[in-house]
């Protein structure tokens, strides 16, 4: 029912910037919750950020620890893009980045929790 295609990912030095798109189809997402999330060789995948909307239509991102400060996820509802723009990035950051639509306007750091997933686009920050 919804499709989506990650791109922007690539080989970067540590300490430079990315920004990764999410491009959708398929149906609209305005009202759904959008994330990224991150997946390194031998790891299970941990939650990077969402973005999402109240029922008062104000927009709310969260991330996690690990990229606060670092890492801005945004959307463009026009183009059904969501995007995630990484800074100061490091050796750590290294993995295939998903971004992830949740069918529900209630945000979650839980993978499981989301109904739709891109292939992934793979990001590689060397030392």
């Amino acid at each position: 029912q919804v499709q989506l295609v990650e791109s922007g990912g690539g080989l970067v030095q540590a300490g430079g910037s990315l920004r990764l798109s999410c491009a959708a189809s398929g149906r609209t997402f305005s009202s759904y919750a959008m994330g990224w999330f991150r997946q390194a060789p031998g790891k299970e995948r941990e939650f990077v950020a969402v973005l999402t909307r109240s029922g008062g239509g104000n927009t709310y991102t969260y991330y996690a620890d690990s990229v606060k400060g670092r890492f801005t996820i945004s959307r463009d509802n026009a183009k059904n893009t969501v995007y995630l723009q990484m800074s100061s990035l490091k050796p750590e950051d290294t993995a295939v980045y998903y971004c992830a639509v949740r069918a529900y306007q209630v945000a979650t750091m839980d993978p499981y929790s989301y109904d739709y997933w891109g292939q992934g686009t793979q990001v590689t920050v060397s030392s």
